[in-house]
């Protein structure tokens, strides 16, 4: 991409572009995809033709934009806005009920929000507050640290810190939340008293989960675990299932799981979860509290909650978005040390013929984590996809009301060609940003005045 003329400020580049004979064309191209910031542009025509006579009824060709869909807030914020929202109906779905075809009386249900972290590979710098919001002196150097104070969550002693059990628990984390489902499976049937085999023929164990990642550099998991009837959400759960029940079977199950994997030397790595589970029940919608006495979180807040997890990377200034190409590109990351040396483990792990499974080097640009940031069992509520899906036939719906035709008597013809992504010059940036940050600004100022209606 190009950046400019050097010879002038961007101030004066910006009112150039803005003064140009095809701006407002450009702001509308630009506007359609929400300021998208690294937006993917498409050259070719849309035409609606005539079913019978294939007549061509509305054309719109030229050079269009489409937004790039990146879920991570750092690297384009206004399509993570789009996946959080979307993030947010696939969790309220399963939550509350009552759309896309989940019904209301899974709010009666056994449930629980839960958290499992990753295990301690060494003493970090942490920076704790008591209840009154004073600040608490690091653990590991006995300092008071800002929030900002990039030594949080890196290693007090690098040179004893376990960097390479790190990234094989990190590379083996999506295996450990199987063995988990499997392991909570089986302790609640065993409270029932029923084998392993037949728990499938009176319940079914429904989930959503986000990773986010800690200061640290590992992810821990944030699920909503739900208990149906064997049919899914519209069957009645047993009544021996409680979720008092399911609290007690998701600690016990957490302490049970261990996957053991070797070191590059061969000495086997024992892989758990860490000693820190959080399980909070979870209650009818109650949206002007986040949370009661007893800790329980309210439906509406947890799919927030869950959508604002499934945006974030591995960290604000502290990870990397691009995938490593080489050495090269570890060494110039700007990322902290730690990161950088966790990546640089992945990277040399990725190396070794034993790990090629893992794809330590495809995914090192994030810490070495290879899995879902938002998965969910078949049954929980819908899909991405199905969103995606209704979202593209209203739009398909309301532009054949705009144009007076009937569905079943056109044929949609597209025929797009690639032509590149992103901007030509930071002026363009800097305006698709501003433009961005306006919409953003609208859409927050709509949404407070229709919730205080």
């Amino acid at each position: 991409m190009l950046s400019g003329d050097p010879h002038t400020t961007l101030e004066d580049r910006i009112a150039r572009k803005v003064a140009s004979p095809g701006y407002r064309e450009w702001r509308a191209k630009v506007t359609a995809t929400n300021g998208c910031a690294v937006p993917v542009r498409l050259f070719g025509a849309w035409q609606l033709h005539d079913a019978t006579t294939r007549k061509v009824l509305a054309h719109h060709g030229g050079e269009i934009m489409v937004p790039c869909g990146n879920r991570r807030s750092a690297v384009c914020p206004s399509c993570s806005d789009r996946y959080a929202a979307d993030a947010y109906h696939l969790m309220h779905a399963g939550l509350a009920g009552g759309s896309k075809g989940v019904p209301t009386t899974v709010t009666d249900k056994p449930r629980a929000f839960a958290t499992l972290t990753a295990p301690s590979f060494g003493p970090v710098h942490n920076r704790f507050t008591t209840d009154n919001g004073k600040i608490r002196p690091c653990t590991g150097c006995g300092e008071y640290h800002h929030q900002a104070d990039p030594r949080v969550g890196a290693a007090v002693d690098p040179g004893t810190y376990d960097y390479e059990g790190s990234v094989l628990w990190q590379a083996n984390a999506g295996a450990l939340w199987h063995r988990f489902r499997i392991a909570l499976n089986r302790e609640l049937a065993n409270a029932a008293g029923l084998k392993v085999r037949e728990f499938a023929q009176h319940a079914r164990l429904s989930y959503a989960k986000v990773a986010e990642y800690q200061r640290r550099g590992l992810v821990h998991f944030h699920a909503v675990v739900r208990v149906d009837g064997p049919d899914g959400p519209t069957d009645r759960t047993p009544a021996w299932v409680t979720s008092e029940l399911l609290d007690t079977c998701i600690k016990a199950a957490t302490a049970s799981v261990k996957l053991t994997v070797p070191r590059p030397d061969g000495v086997a790595l024992d892989l758990r979860w860490g000693s820190q589970v959080d399980v909070r029940p979870i209650r009818a919608n109650q949206a002007h509290e986040v949370e009661d006495d007893n800790g329980s979180i309210s439906e509406t807040r947890l799919a927030a909650y869950v959508a604002k997890y499934a945006t974030k990377t591995t960290g604000k200034t502290d990870g990397t978005d691009r995938p490593i190409r080489s050495q090269l590109c570890i060494d110039h990351a700007k990322v902290s040390d730690h990161h950088r040396r966790i990546i640089q483990t992945a990277w040399d792990l990725g190396g070794l013929p034993q790990y090629e499974d893992l794809k330590l080097r495809r995914w090192a640009h994030m810490l070495g984590f290879r899995g879902h940031f938002l998965s969910k069992s078949k049954h929980y509520s819908t899909t991405f996809k199905s969103i995606r899906d209704e979202r593209r036939a209203f739009r398909h719906t309301e532009t054949l009301e705009r144009l007076g035709l009937e569905a079943d008597s056109v044929l949609v013809i597209n025929d797009w060609a690639y032509q590149g992504n992103g901007y030509d010059t930071d002026a363009e940036r800097e305006l698709a940003a501003a433009l961005a940050g306006r919409i953003r600004d609208n859409r927050r100022r709509k949404y407070e005045q229709e919730t205080h209606q």
